[in-house]
C-alpha cells in the first residue's frame, strides 16, 4: 500500500479541510493525477496520486479537517 500524505509547504498552515475526492474507491489512478481538492486558510490546492494504482481507502473523507502530513488514503499498487 501506498500511503497519500496531505504535504502542504505554505508558511504556518497546519491543517486543511478536504474539499471533494475526484476519485472513489476502486477507481484506478495514474500517478501525477489530481485525486483531491483540500482548502487551507490560503488557498484550494489539488492533491496528485503519489503512484500508479487503486484507489484503497478514503481515509479523511469529504469535510474533514487533517493536519498537514497526515495520511488521508492509501493506494494499492
Amino acid at each position: 500500500m501506498i500511503d497519500i500524505v496531505l504535504l502542504y509547504n505554505g508558511a504556518g498552515i497546519e491543517e486543511a479541510t478536504i474539499t471533494r475526492w475526484l476519485k472513489t474507491v476502486g477507481n484506478q489512478v495514474t500517478e501525477g493525477e489530481v485525486i483531491v481538492e483540500v482548502e487551507t486558510v490560503k488557498a484550494t490546492i489539488e492533491i496528485e496520486a503519489p503512484a500508479n494504482g487503486t484507489l484503497a481507502a478514503i481515509i479523511a473523507p469529504d469535510g474533514a479537517t487533517v493536519e498537514v502530513n497526515s495520511v488521508i488514503g492509501t493506494i494499492a499498487s
